[in-house]
């Protein structure tokens, strides 16, 4: 592999790390950088080797979260047993199926999410307790599976939607969803990446120096993110749904 390649992918890791950590969504600048500079290499390596850098990175970030925000450990515990679960039998299905059919799915998805956190200026910026206990692990539960899923299906994206269902269904104000969409992000990163590296689909070469960038962008990306507050991620997420968009257009009716 041509050493302009690796540095291409590197720099596209860093980026996607800085934007990962603070609102998700690193996933729409890593993946299709990888797939444009490794054309000859399977999709299912692609997706299993971004896993690596993907796991480093949120690894980081979580890190920075934890320092100032809250977790309630029980409901996180339960969340990455259950989205763990889904994210491997996503992954196992992307190993024998192609998953370009959910693309306009997610296309509509995406311009609801955008228009809603557009139009409710207060979204995510207090955090609102209205729900019982049994509630908050029903909804829990619902997020892990469909996300969980999801993540080790397709991938990019979801962090900003991990963000918005913690947001939407739980209460989560925008920093206390992005610490927790994190926690959970480890757990299907894991899950996915158990499943690539039994069946030996992740290409080490490429992904260790990823994983080291993405893992530096992710710092940089956690502590402004931290030291800005909610009205800062709220944009941020505005526009990297915005791009979100473009990126899931271009697919379904361009490409």
């Amino acid at each position: 592999m041509e050493t302009y390649t690796i540095l291409f992918l590197c720099i596209a890791s860093f980026v996607a790390g800085f934007i990962d950590a603070i609102v998700g969504g690193g996933g729409l600048i890593q993946t299709p950088a990888a797939l444009i500079l490794l054309p000859n290499v399977p999709v299912a390596s692609i997706i299993g080797t971004l896993k690596i850098p993907g796991f480093s990175g949120t690894s980081i970030a979580t890190y920075q979260y934890l320092k100032r925000v809250n977790v309630n450990w029980k409901l996180f515990a339960v969340m990455a047993l259950v989205s763990f679960t889904f994210a491997y039998l996503g992954s196992s299905l992307l190993n024998v199926m192609q998953n370009d059919f959910m693309k306009p799915l997610l296309f509509a998805i995406l311009i609801l999410l955008l228009l809603y956190t557009y139009l409710k200026k207060d979204f995510g910026q207090y955090q609102s307790n209205k729900l019982s206990s049994k509630q908050h692990y029903f909804y829990a539960i619902l997020i892990s599976i469909v996300l969980g899923f999801y993540d080790g299906f397709i991938g990019p994206g979801t962090g900003s939607l991990l963000i918005m269902a913690f947001i939407a269904f739980l209460g989560f104000d925008f920093l206390q969803a992005s610490a927790n969409a994190k926690l959970v992000n480890l757990a299907t990163n894991f899950g996915s990446i158990t499943l690539f590296v039994l069946k030996g689909k992740i290409i080490w070469a490429v992904a260790i120096p990823m994983a080291i960038c993405n893992a530096t962008g992710s710092w940089l990306g956690a502590r402004l993110a931290i030291s800005k507050g909610n009205g800062f991620i709220r944009v941020f997420f505005l526009i990297i749904v915005s791009i979100a968009l473009l990126r899931f257009g271009y697919d379904v009716f361009i490409k």
